[in-house]
């Protein structure tokens, strides 16, 4: 029980402290890798590729037209999976190995 309590702490401290996306400007795709908190008001973090060469950062809903990617959720601009997606791997690996 404590390490749900501490889990939801974790996760309302992430989303309190802004949206954050990865950011970089026409680079090879596995380096880029800088954080970026987002500025207000934009709440997707987008994905393009153009010739090879891979765009990602913040942008707004109203924005996102193809042909980029856009997507909700801290660092989901990133083929590796993290945060969320992570917790959600192990929460589950951990639900199939009690129960089975």
């Amino acid at each position: 029980m404590k390490l749900l309590g501490a889990l939801i702490l974790v996760l309302s401290l992430s989303a309190a402290c802004g949206l954050q996306c990865y950011a970089c400007a026409f680079s090879d795709p596995h380096s880029c890798t800088n954080v970026l908190t987002c500025p207000g008001g934009m709440d997707r973090c987008f994905s393009t590729t153009i010739s090879g060469t891979i765009t990602k950062g913040c942008q707004f809903t109203s924005l996102c037209v193809s042909p980029m990617s856009c997507c909700e959720g801290n660092l989901c601009n990133s083929a590796i999976p993290t945060g969320p997606s992570i917790m959600f791997l192990l929460v589950s690996s951990a639900i199939i190995t009690i129960f089975l």
